[in-house]
């Protein structure tokens, strides 16, 4: 799926999604579509993946936590229990900007991971208020459909990947971070693009 996503190879057969657009062979509409069955599993890969990174650093940490509520009642993804930095609590947002949504191929077109970093300074600015406070460092994680990181997702992830690597002493984890983010990302998108078939219930005849 994800070579073929890559290569605008046929991966469905066209149909009609479930929001009622419809959707191409190369099912792209998928990866972006809000109401494709798969895209919410692509949300919640890549955060427990996060989750369990911190944690293998005996590092608390919930998802969702219910304490941390924006002006409209939203959330972030997730939150160290335990202090991260400078005594400061550790607040991330996870989100997977489509690279091939039509609405960002101008932006991609001239410089790749552009989406995905527009993607972060979006998240930043819908939490400003939240860490107003001085008590929490926030950080925004955005990795592109196609695989693309942002700067904000590359800077935590690398801390969180050195922390690991002083606990376990493999130079390596960083880069085994990235792998298991990149096929939850992929994973992820498979689900999304087939989740745009509408259910159809068998009938016994």
């Amino acid at each position: 799926m994800a070579v073929g996503l890559r290569l605008g190879s046929s991966l469905v057969r066209a149909h009609r999604c479930v929001c009622g657009a419809e959707v191409e062979t190369n099912g792209h509409h998928g990866l972006s579509c809000r109401r494709s069955a798969g895209r919410h599993r692509r949300h919640a890969l890549a955060n427990d993946v996060i989750l369990r990174a911190i944690r293998s650093v005996e590092c608390h940490a919930e998802l969702e936590p219910p304490r941390l509520l924006r002006g409209d009642g939203k959330r972030p993804d997730g939150a160290t229990l335990d202090p991260w930095r400078n005594g400061r609590y550790l607040v991330w947002d996870f989100t997977c900007p489509d690279t091939l949504a039509p609405s960002h191929q101008n932006l991609s077109s001239q410089a790749a991971g552009s989406v995905a970093e527009q993607a972060e300074i979006r998240k930043n600015t819908k939490y400003a208020e939240l860490v107003a406070s001085g008590d929490l460092i926030f950080a925004p994680i955005a990795i592109e459909t196609l695989g693309v990181w942002g700067p904000s997702a590359l800077e935590v992830c690398a801390e969180i990947g050195g922390r690991i690597a002083n606990k376990t002493g493999d130079t390596r984890s960083f880069a085994f971070l990235k792998q298991r983010l990149g096929i939850a990302v992929q994973r992820g998108n498979a689900a999304a693009v087939i989740g745009t078939v509408p259910f159809r219930k068998c009938v016994d005849i």
